[in-house]
């Protein structure tokens, strides 16, 4: 089976490689000349762990290919994946110009019928706009060539992309032919063959499945840091409430650790959009403003603590930051909590000197010279007046706590993830700050 993913970013380059690690022909296809070329050498443009190694291995053996020409890449395929960017407007709403863009070009030069996916995360009726702007192109051409539409989301987590691949909980996917159902139950057979469940449903459905989950993520993160928040001021302990309440099986252990807020380029432009696209039909999603406002707020908790430790002089301070992606296994540090952390302490007068396992690069390249980075973990340390911890990363969790006591100026600490236990860190004489534990 043959088939083309437009765009080579994260869902695109996942989900062609994922493929054609089960025997399907693919040709990923961007207009970015420089990224294919990386390709082609086996050079990716993201970081997600074990990809580099699959995208390798299935373009040696030709079943993985890498192309500029949408054209030569469309011929012959059964189905065409849209994964290009959807990057959120100034109001909030989804930007679908690059999806419509492509779907355009489909229409300009498909020969033959095919299924025409959307793999990008896209608000309710996106679909029938695809639908729409490939039927306007072959109107162009005077070409009448059958094609389907279909919404097909993808629920990738950063940092463990290829397991949630190859071993998904569910496979959504929204049509309204039989025909295109039965195209896309033949190209995720072999993900079927484990038992993993595929799930069609009507396209509006599939499109708004996506949103409705990462919303509803974001709602338990929020939840948990207002929570956190609330334990601080009374002096109950955060880390045994989850305890208490994630035991119960109706809300489970995952997504309800406090910290220094989500971020990523899902969950906040996802939030954002669902917000917007409520509006625009007259709808306010009350619950989701309130998820959105915490998430803001909360990204500033761990500065807030900060500041009050240092009774609001900062000028002229020091401080070691160890994470700086907005979360572990991933370089993505699109609306990282980091940001703004380390905006807010160079405003107040303070210098940031800063190691991430691996995202140096997109750091410097966002930031520039305006902190100080460093390749060793210990090395932030030298004379920092404090230590603050962004990313739970684990490499953090077994630090040397002699060897940092001895490197910082002074012996405190700020946990945004809450790694450590407050009762040993004090007993080893540290200032320690966390999220929903009374500490100081």
């Amino acid at each position: 089976m043959k088939i083309a993913i437009v765009g080579t970013g994260y869902v695109g380059l996942v989900t062609g490689t994922c493929f054609s690690e089960v025997g399907v022909d693919v040709t990923c296809v961007d207009i970015d000349q420089k990224k294919i070329d990386n390709l082609n050498k086996g050079v990716l443009p993201i970081y997600e762990p074990g990809l580099e190694e699959m995208v390798i291995r299935n373009s040696q053996k030709h079943r993985l290919h890498f192309s500029t020409s949408l054209k030569n890449s469309i011929k012959d395929v059964e189905v065409v994946f849209i994964a290009v960017g959807t990057p959120p407007d100034e109001d909030g709403s989804a930007d679908l110009k690059y999806v419509l863009g492509v779907a355009s070009s489909i229409g300009e030069h498909m020969t033959n019928p095919l299924v025409v996916v959307t793999k990008s995360t896209v608000p309710v009726t996106t679909a029938e706009k695809v639908r729409g702007a490939v039927q306007s192109a072959l109107d162009k051409r005077g070409a009448k060539i059958d094609f389907y539409v279909a919404s097909n989301p993808e629920f990738l987590k950063e940092g463990a992309a290829i397991e949630d691949f190859m071993k998904p909980d569910r496979i959504v996917v929204g049509t309204d032919r039989k025909e295109a159902e039965e195209i896309m139950k033949k190209l995720y057979k072999p993900f079927l063959m484990n038992g993993h469940p595929i799930i069609f449903m009507d396209i509006p459905s599939a499109e708004m499945t996506k949103y409705a989950a990462n919303a509803m993520l974001a709602t338990k993160i929020s939840f948990m840091n207002d929570v956190a928040n609330l334990c601080e001021i009374m002096g109950a302990d955060v880390n045994m409430v989850r305890k208490g309440i994630g035991s119960d099986t109706r809300i489970g252990q995952k997504f309800i650790y406090p910290g220094v807020g989500y971020g990523g380029s899902c969950f906040p432009k996802d939030v954002k959009a669902l917000i917007k696209t409520a509006k625009e039909q007259g709808y306010d999603m009350r619950i989701l403003n309130a998820v959105e406002d915490v998430n803001e707020a909360q990204k500033e908790v761990l500065f807030t603590k900060v500041k009050n430790h240092f009774k609001n002089d900062l000028k002229g301070k020091k401080f070691a930051l160890w994470g700086l992606s907005f979360k572990p296994k991933t370089d993505d540090m699109r609306e990282a909590p980091s940001l703004v952390i380390i905006e807010k302490l160079l405003k107040a007068g303070a210098s940031v000197i800063a190691y991430d396992p691996v995202a140096m690069h997109e750091a410097h390249r966002i930031l520039g010279d305006t902190i100080t980075y460093t390749d060793e973990l210990n090395d932030t340390l030298n004379g920092a007046d404090a230590l603050l911890i962004i990313t739970e990363w684990p490499e953090f969790r077994v630090p040397d706590f002699d060897e940092l006591g001895k490197r910082l100026k002074n012996k405190v600490l700020f946990d945004g993830r809450n790694i450590f236990d407050p009762v040993e860190m004090k007993k080893m004489g540290y200032d320690y700050y966390c999220i929903g534990v009374k500490t100081n």
